[in-house]
């Protein structure tokens, strides 16, 4: 049995699929143990996990300015990284290190960049978890990058161009490791390159824990990148939990009465920053004249809202997706991932971050729309969702990926790579 310390920072996006791949360790003897947000740690006692929080933890679902500015589309990723992870790196560090005396194996998401050097001072392997394509920056397969959108018609230029772009990239950015960097030389470990893009990959293992529908490995990715296909976990929070019971009661219920709604999600980041986009949304249900439900999180909607609609704080989307006629979302990854599983066409709505890369792929692959946030208003939603319902091509392209997805298993590809790894090093 080997002691595996899981580490992420983030969403559920982000610690669902850790979930999923740690449940997968767990199930062949191994002791695992997760460092994360607080906010967390009672689902993740109640799944067997041993549990400690991991710093940076200060980011409320109640700081709608935090949220703000964490989620805004032109410089929400930079703040997140420049202004709030890199200044606690120390303190990262000080957490994940106490954790990896005597661990076997340490796996970390983007943003843990502190675990690179955990592992190199404890002499462990460890593994990067990529959970979208755009982790990766290839330059044969460039990301479309949150608030610059319209930029992503000069990717066609080629490779020798869309690297030109990733050196400005790295040049803006090439300030922001300062602390990562003075924390490594104290360390005594040696010089190393910016860890927000190449450097942040382990030689020994990235996972790409995505299907190969969404994104395929490009020459330029890691020697050591495996595509492992989605690790799904879907449970509900704690915040939501005492009404789990009352929820699935009333959605069977609400599915039984007439035709499949169409599914309002925004995920469960974008959420904190909804805006009009509930209010939009049942307007553009009202023009269709179709069956609704909308998943709202923290947001209210009020107690009386138009027949065929039905308002609910949280519904695991394994449970929900399936009978939607088709659903609208804000393109994260862990949502994109449920709904092509769901086999259920889709009309994205890019928030930040990964979000407008993946909503890109999802159209390419046939099995989307997009309609950037600026432009969400009642009518633009009703004509893209008409044009989703109506057409059979992206409702059979949706079919069909659903089905290659049954024959994935991403947690438990990734646990092999990880017991891999262990039995190398």
């Amino acid at each position: 049995m080997s002691r595996i310390v899981l580490a992420t920072i983030g969403s559920l996006g982000d610690i669902h699929p850790m979930i999923a791949i740690g449940l997968a360790l767990k199930g062949r003897g191994h002791e695992v143990v997760f460092a994360t947000s607080a906010h967390y740690h009672g689902r993740l006692q109640k799944l067997g996990f041993i549990v400690t929080g991991l710093r940076p933890d200060s980011i409320s679902p109640t700081d709608d300015d935090l949220l703000a500015r964490v989620m805004d589309m032109q410089e929400g990723s930079g703040f997140l990284i420049r202004d709030y992870i890199f200044p606690s790196i120390n303190e990262m560090y000080e957490d994940l290190n106490a954790l990896c005396a005597g661990a076997d194996a340490v796996i970390v998401t983007e943003l843990v960049y502190a675990g690179r050097l955990v592992a190199e001072v404890n002499n462990i392997p460890w593994a990067f978890l990529a959970l979208a394509p755009s982790s990766f920056f290839s330059v044969y397969d460039m990301p479309v990058l949150p608030g610059k959108e319209a930029f992503a018609v000069l990717h066609k230029l080629g490779p020798n161009f869309n690297k030109f772009l990733i050196q400005i990239g790295q040049w803006v950015g090439s300030s922001w490791p300062k602390p990562y960097y003075k924390l490594r030389q104290s360390l005594g470990l040696p010089p190393q390159g910016n860890p927000i893009f190449n450097e942040k990959f382990s030689p020994h293992l990235v996972l790409a824990a995505f299907s190969s529908v969404l994104g395929k490995a490009q020459k330029d990715w890691p020697s050591s990148a495996v595509i492992t296909g989605f690790a799904y976990h879907d449970s509900t929070p704690d915040l939501f939990d005492q009404g789990k019971a009352i929820n699935a009661e009333r959605l069977r219920a609400f599915l039984a009465e007439d035709d499949a709604p169409i599914i309002f999600t925004l995920g469960s980041a974008a959420i904190f920053v909804a805006g009009d986009f509930y209010e939009q949304s049942i307007e553009a249900v009202k023009i269709l004249g179709r069956r609704a439900i909308f998943l709202t999180g923290q947001n209210k909607l009020g107690e009386n809202l138009p027949p065929g609609m039905i308002a609910f704080d949280y519904l695991p989307f394994h449970e929900a997706f399936p009978h939607a006629a088709a659903i609208v979302h804000q393109g994260g990854v862990g949502t994109s991932a449920q709904a092509l599983r769901a086999g259920k066409p889709t009309l994205c709505v890019p928030f930040s971050h990964d979000q407008p890369d993946n909503a890109r792929r999802l159209q390419e692959l046939g099995t989307s729309l997009t309609l950037a946030r600026k432009h969400y208003k009642a009518k633009r939603v009703a004509a893209k969702l008409d044009s989703v319902l109506r057409n059979q091509n992206m409702a059979l392209k949706a079919t069909e990926v659903a089905q290659i997805l049954q024959g994935e298993d991403g947690a438990q590809r990734s646990a092999d790579a990880i017991e891999s790894i262990i039995r190398k090093f």
